[in-house]
Protein backbone atom coordinates (compact mmCIF):
# COMPACT_ATOMS: atom_id res chain seq x y z
CA UNK A 1 0.00 0.00 0.00
CA UNK A 2 2.70 2.27 0.73
CA UNK A 3 4.24 1.32 -2.47
CA UNK A 4 1.55 2.77 -4.30
CA UNK A 5 1.56 5.90 -2.75
CA UNK A 6 4.84 6.37 -2.97
CA UNK A 7 4.72 5.71 -6.91
CA UNK A 8 1.47 7.92 -7.04
CA UNK A 9 3.51 10.88 -5.09
CA UNK A 10 6.76 10.92 -7.40
CA UNK A 11 4.76 9.97 -10.95
CA UNK A 12 1.44 11.43 -10.91
CA UNK A 13 2.27 14.02 -13.75
CA UNK A 14 3.63 11.61 -15.83
CA UNK A 15 0.29 9.59 -15.62
CA UNK A 16 -1.84 12.51 -16.23
CA UNK A 17 0.06 14.74 -18.10
CA UNK A 18 2.67 12.53 -19.68
CA UNK A 19 6.20 14.79 -20.34
CA UNK A 20 4.20 17.79 -21.05
CA UNK A 21 5.63 20.57 -21.36
CA UNK A 22 8.99 19.18 -21.86
CA UNK A 23 7.77 16.62 -24.35
CA UNK A 24 4.39 15.25 -26.22
CA UNK A 25 0.99 15.38 -24.10
CA UNK A 26 0.06 12.23 -22.78
CA UNK A 27 -1.55 10.13 -19.73
CA UNK A 28 -4.75 10.82 -18.61
CA UNK A 29 -5.19 13.61 -20.74
CA UNK A 30 -4.05 12.37 -24.09
CA UNK A 31 -6.50 9.50 -23.33
CA UNK A 32 -9.36 11.47 -22.61
CA UNK A 33 -8.78 13.74 -25.53
CA UNK A 34 -8.42 10.90 -27.73
CA UNK A 35 -11.41 9.30 -26.89
CA UNK A 36 -13.68 12.60 -27.02
CA UNK A 37 -12.17 13.28 -30.51
CA UNK A 38 -13.03 9.57 -32.09
CA UNK A 39 -16.48 9.68 -30.51
CA UNK A 40 -16.78 13.28 -32.04
CA UNK A 41 -15.61 11.97 -35.53
CA UNK A 42 -16.92 8.78 -35.66
CA UNK A 43 -20.17 10.53 -34.67
CA UNK A 44 -20.89 11.74 -38.49
CA UNK A 45 -20.18 8.77 -39.90
CA UNK A 46 -22.00 6.30 -38.03
CA UNK A 47 -25.11 8.44 -38.40
CA UNK A 48 -24.69 8.31 -42.15
CA UNK A 49 -24.94 4.63 -41.79
CA UNK A 50 -27.50 4.20 -39.85
CA UNK A 51 -29.74 6.09 -41.97
CA UNK A 52 -28.66 4.17 -44.69
CA UNK A 53 -29.42 0.90 -43.11
CA UNK A 54 -32.87 2.03 -42.71
CA UNK A 55 -33.21 3.65 -45.82
CA UNK A 56 -35.72 2.33 -48.60
CA UNK A 57 -33.02 2.62 -51.11
CA UNK A 58 -30.88 -1.17 -51.47
CA UNK A 59 -28.12 -0.25 -52.37
CA UNK A 60 -27.09 2.29 -49.28
CA UNK A 61 -28.96 -0.66 -47.13
CA UNK A 62 -26.42 -3.08 -47.95
CA UNK A 63 -23.33 -1.12 -48.48
CA UNK A 64 -23.84 0.09 -44.81
CA UNK A 65 -24.89 -3.32 -43.70
CA UNK A 66 -21.32 -5.03 -44.91
CA UNK A 67 -19.20 -1.96 -43.70
CA UNK A 68 -20.90 -2.52 -40.11
CA UNK A 69 -20.53 -6.40 -40.37
CA UNK A 70 -17.07 -6.40 -41.54
CA UNK A 71 -16.23 -4.15 -38.93
CA UNK A 72 -17.71 -5.70 -35.83
CA UNK A 73 -16.59 -9.08 -36.90
CA UNK A 74 -12.43 -8.02 -37.25
CA UNK A 75 -10.46 -7.26 -33.61
CA UNK A 76 -9.55 -3.95 -33.51
CA UNK A 77 -5.87 -4.83 -32.98
CA UNK A 78 -6.14 -5.52 -36.65
CA UNK A 79 -7.36 -2.28 -37.96
CA UNK A 80 -5.01 -0.22 -35.61
CA UNK A 81 -1.88 -2.24 -37.97
CA UNK A 82 -3.72 -2.06 -40.72
CA UNK A 83 -4.19 1.50 -40.31
CA UNK A 84 -1.08 1.97 -39.11
CA UNK A 85 0.90 0.60 -42.48
CA UNK A 86 -1.62 1.23 -45.23
CA UNK A 87 -2.38 5.62 -43.93
CA UNK A 88 1.12 6.77 -44.57
CA UNK A 89 0.76 4.94 -48.31
CA UNK A 90 -2.16 6.81 -49.32
CA UNK A 91 -0.76 9.74 -48.11
CA UNK A 92 2.35 9.45 -48.69
CA UNK A 93 4.03 9.99 -45.49
CA UNK A 94 4.49 9.23 -42.20
CA UNK A 95 1.50 9.97 -39.04
CA UNK A 96 2.37 9.90 -35.40
CA UNK A 97 0.67 7.27 -33.40
CA UNK A 98 -1.90 9.51 -31.82
CA UNK A 99 -3.44 10.31 -35.41
CA UNK A 100 -3.20 6.85 -36.23
CA UNK A 101 -4.78 5.89 -33.37
CA UNK A 102 -7.70 8.55 -33.38
CA UNK A 103 -8.08 7.07 -37.40
CA UNK A 104 -8.45 3.90 -36.32
CA UNK A 105 -10.89 4.60 -33.59
CA UNK A 106 -13.19 6.70 -36.13
CA UNK A 107 -13.65 3.76 -38.33
CA UNK A 108 -13.82 1.42 -36.38
CA UNK A 109 -16.73 3.14 -33.66
CA UNK A 110 -18.47 4.18 -36.77
CA UNK A 111 -19.88 0.67 -37.02
CA UNK A 112 -21.07 0.71 -33.55
CA UNK A 113 -22.21 3.94 -33.33
CA UNK A 114 -24.77 2.68 -36.68
CA UNK A 115 -26.09 0.01 -34.52
CA UNK A 116 -27.11 2.31 -31.54
CA UNK A 117 -28.31 5.35 -33.87
CA UNK A 118 -30.32 2.43 -35.83
CA UNK A 119 -31.60 0.93 -32.20
CA UNK A 120 -32.78 4.54 -31.80
CA UNK A 121 -34.64 4.72 -35.19
CA UNK A 122 -36.19 1.51 -34.95
CA UNK A 123 -37.37 1.88 -31.27
CA UNK A 124 -39.84 4.93 -31.87
CA UNK A 125 -43.40 3.69 -32.93
CA UNK A 126 -44.11 3.50 -36.39
CA UNK A 127 -46.95 6.25 -36.01
CA UNK A 128 -44.53 8.91 -36.13
CA UNK A 129 -43.58 7.89 -39.58
CA UNK A 130 -47.18 8.39 -40.22
CA UNK A 131 -47.98 11.35 -38.66
CA UNK A 132 -45.38 13.15 -40.38
CA UNK A 133 -45.95 11.90 -43.89
CA UNK A 134 -49.82 12.76 -43.18
CA UNK A 135 -48.79 16.00 -42.68
CA UNK A 136 -47.34 16.54 -45.58
CA UNK A 137 -43.53 15.86 -45.02
CA UNK A 138 -41.20 14.03 -47.18
CA UNK A 139 -39.29 11.00 -46.30
CA UNK A 140 -35.94 13.28 -45.59
CA UNK A 141 -37.87 15.86 -43.21
CA UNK A 142 -39.73 13.08 -41.59
CA UNK A 143 -36.50 11.47 -40.15
CA UNK A 144 -34.31 14.71 -39.90
CA UNK A 145 -36.96 16.50 -38.34
CA UNK A 146 -39.09 14.17 -36.39
CA UNK A 147 -37.50 10.89 -36.31
CA UNK A 148 -33.89 11.74 -35.79
CA UNK A 149 -34.05 14.07 -32.44
CA UNK A 150 -36.25 11.75 -30.60
CA UNK A 151 -33.77 8.94 -31.35
CA UNK A 152 -30.81 10.61 -30.62
CA UNK A 153 -31.97 12.10 -27.22
CA UNK A 154 -33.46 7.93 -26.29
CA UNK A 155 -29.87 6.77 -27.49
CA UNK A 156 -27.83 9.36 -24.94
CA UNK A 157 -27.01 6.83 -22.37
CA UNK A 158 -25.90 4.16 -25.21
CA UNK A 159 -23.46 6.64 -26.52
CA UNK A 160 -22.05 7.35 -22.99
CA UNK A 161 -21.58 3.93 -22.74
CA UNK A 162 -20.04 3.29 -25.67
CA UNK A 163 -17.53 6.77 -25.02
CA UNK A 164 -16.64 4.74 -22.23
CA UNK A 165 -15.43 1.55 -24.01
CA UNK A 166 -13.93 3.68 -26.49
CA UNK A 167 -11.79 4.81 -22.96
CA UNK A 168 -10.39 1.49 -22.60
CA UNK A 169 -10.05 0.81 -26.00
CA UNK A 170 -7.33 3.69 -26.19
CA UNK A 171 -4.98 1.31 -24.24
CA UNK A 172 -4.54 -0.77 -27.39
CA UNK A 173 -2.95 2.42 -28.70
CA UNK A 174 0.08 1.54 -26.61
CA UNK A 175 1.19 -0.91 -29.66
CA UNK A 176 2.39 1.89 -31.78
CA UNK A 177 3.59 4.10 -29.10
CA UNK A 178 0.57 6.74 -28.45
CA UNK A 179 1.36 8.19 -25.98
CA UNK A 180 -1.57 8.04 -23.69
CA UNK A 181 -1.91 6.75 -20.03
CA UNK A 182 -1.05 2.84 -20.87
CA UNK A 183 2.24 3.72 -21.99
CA UNK A 184 2.68 6.39 -19.20
CA UNK A 185 2.22 3.22 -16.75
CA UNK A 186 4.42 1.38 -18.62
CA UNK A 187 7.36 4.42 -19.07
CA UNK A 188 7.04 4.23 -14.89
CA UNK A 189 7.18 0.88 -14.97
CA UNK A 190 10.40 1.10 -16.70
CA UNK A 191 12.13 3.30 -14.33
CA UNK A 192 11.42 1.21 -11.13
CA UNK A 193 11.42 -1.82 -12.90
CA UNK A 194 10.56 -4.34 -9.42
CA UNK A 195 7.24 -2.79 -9.10
CA UNK A 196 5.09 -3.87 -12.06
CA UNK A 197 2.68 -5.43 -9.88
CA UNK A 198 2.16 -1.50 -8.04
CA UNK A 199 2.47 0.14 -11.27
CA UNK A 200 -0.31 -1.63 -13.04
CA UNK A 201 -3.00 -2.06 -9.95
CA UNK A 202 -2.44 2.19 -10.44
CA UNK A 203 -3.40 1.78 -14.13
CA UNK A 204 -6.39 -0.62 -13.38
CA UNK A 205 -7.84 2.09 -10.62
CA UNK A 206 -7.62 4.77 -12.76
CA UNK A 207 -9.36 3.51 -15.55
CA UNK A 208 -12.32 1.61 -13.45
CA UNK A 209 -13.10 5.35 -11.35
CA UNK A 210 -12.66 7.32 -14.72
CA UNK A 211 -15.43 4.43 -16.33
CA UNK A 212 -17.56 3.79 -13.08
CA UNK A 213 -18.36 7.35 -12.52
CA UNK A 214 -18.63 7.37 -16.69
CA UNK A 215 -21.15 5.08 -16.07
CA UNK A 216 -23.33 6.74 -13.48
CA UNK A 217 -23.46 9.28 -15.92
CA UNK A 218 -24.70 7.05 -18.22
CA UNK A 219 -27.37 5.83 -15.65
CA UNK A 220 -28.55 9.43 -14.56
CA UNK A 221 -29.17 9.86 -18.01
CA UNK A 222 -31.02 7.29 -18.74
CA UNK A 223 -33.18 7.80 -15.26
CA UNK A 224 -33.82 11.16 -16.30
CA UNK A 225 -35.16 9.84 -20.03
CA UNK A 226 -37.44 8.04 -18.42
CA UNK A 227 -38.80 10.29 -16.08
CA UNK A 228 -39.54 12.68 -19.06
CA UNK A 229 -41.25 10.04 -20.73
CA UNK A 230 -43.27 9.20 -18.01
CA UNK A 231 -44.46 12.87 -17.24
CA UNK A 232 -45.12 13.38 -21.60
CA UNK A 233 -47.06 10.54 -22.01
CA UNK A 234 -47.77 8.33 -18.77
CA UNK A 235 -46.15 5.46 -19.52
CA UNK A 236 -42.35 4.73 -18.20
CA UNK A 237 -40.18 4.15 -21.36
CA UNK A 238 -37.03 2.54 -21.43
CA UNK A 239 -34.40 4.59 -22.27
CA UNK A 240 -31.89 1.64 -23.80
CA UNK A 241 -32.30 2.21 -27.79
CA UNK A 242 -31.22 -1.18 -28.30
CA UNK A 243 -34.44 -2.26 -27.06
CA UNK A 244 -37.60 -1.75 -29.33
CA UNK A 245 -40.15 0.38 -27.86
CA UNK A 246 -43.68 1.14 -27.90
CA UNK A 247 -45.29 4.28 -26.99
Amino acid sequence: MFDIVEILQNNWTLFLIGQYPHGPLGGLASTLILAALALLLAFPFGLLLALARVSPWKGLYWAATVWVYVLRGIPLLMVIFWTYFLVPLLIGHNITGFVTMLCTLVIYQSAYLCEIIRGGIQALPPGQYEASRALGLGYLRTTVWVILPQALYNALPSLISQFISIIKETSLGYVINVQEVTFAANQVNNQLLTKPFQVFFILAIIYYLLCFGLTHVAGWVERRIARKRLGKGGLAVAADPLLAIDN
